[in-house]
């Protein structure tokens, strides 16, 4: 099949790690080619791309240069990552008679709206989903089609041979992943980790935050108002985070809202004890005291009671690590990714042919 991503995202995070994995696996047997926005997104392709504008959902100029592509690289389907996205490469789609089938990896609450009506169906031949809670969200909203919604796991394969661990900058070192935004719950993790080393006087731990956004001073403001900045480290984006995952004991997430988080499994195969909230469908693949430690969102002395209990429990640690990385092996092949998006990819694409495409009213 001939694939298009398009990708108007302006820094990296876990939905282009997505791309890159799914880009990586489907060109062996694929032609897939890339439009992207900004140049650290493009940097990472080494397929076919096209740097274009992606300013907003009316750009015209991207729109017609998404139809020449289109049309030039004879493509068959279209997957979009981002809200701009669909909507650009759902109307490029129906003008030239291809497949739209979008990305969420994400829990979202859609209101029964014009706009999202568009986006979502009428525009929308096939969504994508990580988990199975963002497709449930999804079809509370009337106009949702259930046979348009297919739940594909992630797919990821990381070789940890190959990984040098970086240096250690604590004995005992808590990393952490994610655009620092208000949904990823920084702040919540920052209090709970200043709970714990006040509380248990703890001395030889760190926080390792790997990300830069917009809460990113006001979290650095936190840090130095708690009296902890010895114990916490801002690394800023790190384009490599596997050496840092590596060398950590424990990678916490604490967002408000998620889908299955890329982060959790890169830093599950890669050897970390997991503290996590039940943000999206995590709940989906890790099980408490099997595979991960779970934490209420906001409850600072839960959270600083898990990172005491992995702290003084290295058997513990132990065991969560490798049954996470167990069950992350088993169920985020990228060749069962792959199989299940081109199934879904044609099974998509029957329908129109039997006359279940695009519908203009539910």
């Amino acid at each position: 099949m001939n694939i298009l991503f398009t990708c108007s995202a302006r820094k990296w995070g876990g939905n282009e790690a997505w791309v890159l994995q799914a880009v990586t696996v489907l060109r062996k047997s694929h032609r897939v080619c890339v439009a992207y926005r900004s140049d650290e997104i493009g940097d990472r392709f080494t397929v076919d791309k096209y740097k274009l504008p992606f300013l907003n959902e009316a750009d015209l100029f991207t729109l017609t240069k998404l139809i020449t592509i289109i049309r030039n690289n004879h493509i068959e389907v279209v997957v979009p990552t981002k809200r701009k996205d669909y909507f650009l490469a759902g109307v490029a789609c129906l003008i030239t008679g291809v497949k739209n089938i979008l990305i969420l990896g994400i829990v979202r609450n859609l209101n029964n709206t014009i706009v999202n009506n568009v986006v979502y169906n009428l525009l929308a031949d096939g969504i994508m989903v990580n988990a199975q809670i963002i497709r449930e969200v999804l079809l509370q909203s009337p106009f949702m089609n259930p046979k348009k919604i297919a739940v594909i796991p992630n797919g990821i394969d990381i070789d940890r041979k190959k990984i040098d661990p970086a240096p250690k900058k604590f004995d005992f070192t808590i990393t952490s992943m994610a655009e620092l935004s208000e949904r990823k719950g920084f702040d919540f993790l920052i209090r709970g980790f200043a709970t714990f080393i006040k509380q248990y006087d703890i001395t030889d731990v760190g926080l390792v935050i790997m990300g830069s956004g917009g809460e990113n001073s006001k979290l650095e403001t936190l840090v130095s108002k708690l009296g902890i900045d010895r114990f916490v480290v801002f690394s800023g984006f790190v384009k490599n985070p596997y050496p840092f995952l590596l060398s950590s004991d424990v990678f916490a997430l604490t967002s408000q809202n998620e889908g299955i988080p890329y982060a959790i499994i890169e830093a599950a195969l890669l050897d970390n004890a997991i503290i996590t909230t039940r943000a999206g469908g995590t709940g989906e693949l890790l099980r408490e005291n099997e595979h991960c430690l779970y934490v209420d969102y906001g409850k600072e002395a839960q959270l600083a009671d898990r990172f005491s209990r992995l702290y003084h429990n290295k058997p513990l640690r132990s065991s969560l690590a490798v049954n996470a990385r167990n069950t992350t092996l088993k169920h985020f092949s990228l060749n069962k990714m792959e199989t299940e998006m081109i199934g879904f990819f044609r099974k998509t694409r029957k329908q129109e042919a039997a006359g279940t495409g695009r519908f203009f009213f539910s």
